[in-house]
């Protein structure tokens, strides 16, 4: 996960059940380089592998949350370059997508590109007032990465999604929230706490149902009714054997709040 052998390009920490992953080349806007993208797949498996994580908060140091991908790397080697950033990109939002445990991305300063993308694979997004947001990779000649073609529409509609994609025109936060591109906008002094806030609600909760939620409902636009039907039922058998189904149950009985397990 280093460039070098002082400056970590990703640091992995955890608070109670909630894993944070902090993007970490603040004097490139923690644009991507490679040892960050291969630092990023290695988190996320090991996320992935570890019961004990209920919830996953990812932010930048510095200035923003991410500026996207190394631009001298792909610059000197564009086509090398880019599959050097997308192998591990894409693999990690594959594992990342699986999990249980929700995805909260705090966000500040500018979130563009490659960072964008990364932004839009999370569940939830807070982001400080004055942040900015463009998908920028029109700006620079190409088609976009990280998932942007398949979120993007997802969260904001497709008529929207192609007039951010094709005009590469900056987002102030306000509007990034008006259209659903963000569930919250807050001031920047209170977006930490308030996003670690929301990570650990979430770490309190039935791991294992709100695992099948964010699946269930992140694959209904590739399924017909009956299908999604089926899916649901299925996703209802897994959590009516999990512990935390009964707890759920026997605490609404006892009208008690439920202290879930995430098992």
């Amino acid at each position: 996960m280093n460039s070098d052998s002082a400056t970590p390009t990703l640091v992995v920490g955890r608070e109670g059940a909630v894993a944070t992953i902090a993007f970490n080349r603040p004097q490139a806007l923690n644009a991507i380089d490679v040892p960050m993208a291969q630092g990023f797949l290695a988190a996320v498996k090991g996320i992935a592998a570890d019961r004990g994580v209920r919830a996953v908060l990812m932010r930048g140091e510095g200035k923003g949350f991410m500026a996207g991908g190394d631009l001298a790397l792909l610059g000197a080697d564009p086509q090398g370059g880019a599959a050097a950033l997308i192998g591990p990109l894409h693999e990690a939002l594959v594992v990342l997508a699986g999990i249980d445990a929700p995805v909260v991305a705090q966000v500040h300063g500018v979130a563009a590109g490659a960072g964008l993308s990364l932004m839009l694979q999370a569940d939830f997004v807070l982001a400080a007032e004055g942040t900015r947001f463009n998908l920028a990779y029109v700006n620079i000649g190409t088609s976009c990465d990280v998932g942007a073609s398949w979120a993007l529409p997802r969260r904001v509609g497709l008529r929207r999604a192609l007039e951010i994609a094709l005009l590469g025109d900056t987002l102030e936060a306000a509007d990034a929230e008006r259209i659903g591109l963000v569930n919250r906008v807050l001031p920047a002094g209170a977006l930490p706490a308030e996003a670690m806030a929301l990570a650990q609600r979430l770490a309190a909760g039935p791991t294992v149902a709100l695992g099948q939620l964010r699946r269930l409902m992140r694959a209904s636009l590739e399924r017909d009714l009956a299908a999604q039907l089926d899916a649901e039922a299925a996703a209802f058998q897994t959590c009516a054997a999990s512990a935390d189904f009964r707890l759920g149950v026997d605490a609404f009985f006892a009208k008690a709040k439920p202290a879930f397990t995430g098992r």
